[in-house]
């Protein structure tokens, strides 16, 4: 018996309701329709990723850098509303966006 029948044996009058979150994705992190830019630059001679064009909540953004920061084995920052990697991971970080359910737009090189 899990805890759904559990629930119901104590509760018989409740009706669950199913949530209609359907613009997050399985970690809770805002979808937007918008595509995420993705670019590459030097600064100081280092080559860094930067991230940016998110449109949503700063706890998500937060949540969204630390999960590729961590994946990836990299340090980075958030700074205005930008998400800065410190080296050239394009072509991962892209494909990890892409299969949270992000749009992803490749500028330069």
């Amino acid at each position: 018996m899990d805890l759904k029948d559990q629930l119901k044996n104590l509760f018989p009058d409740h009706e669950v309701s199913e949530p209609e979150n359907h613009e997050e994705d399985q970690n809770g992190i805002w979808l937007q329709d918008d595509p995420l830019i993705c670019k590459y630059e030097k600064r100081k001679g280092k080559p860094v990723t930067i991230i940016e064009g998110y449109t949503g909540a700063d706890e998500d953004f937060k949540i969204l850098a630390k999960d590729l920061k961590t994946t990836l084995g990299v340090g980075g920052s958030t700074k205005n509303e930008q998400i800065i990697i410190q080296g050239d991971y394009r072509p991962q970080i892209m494909e990890m966006l892409k299969e949270k359910g992000f749009q992803v737009k490749r500028v330069g090189g």
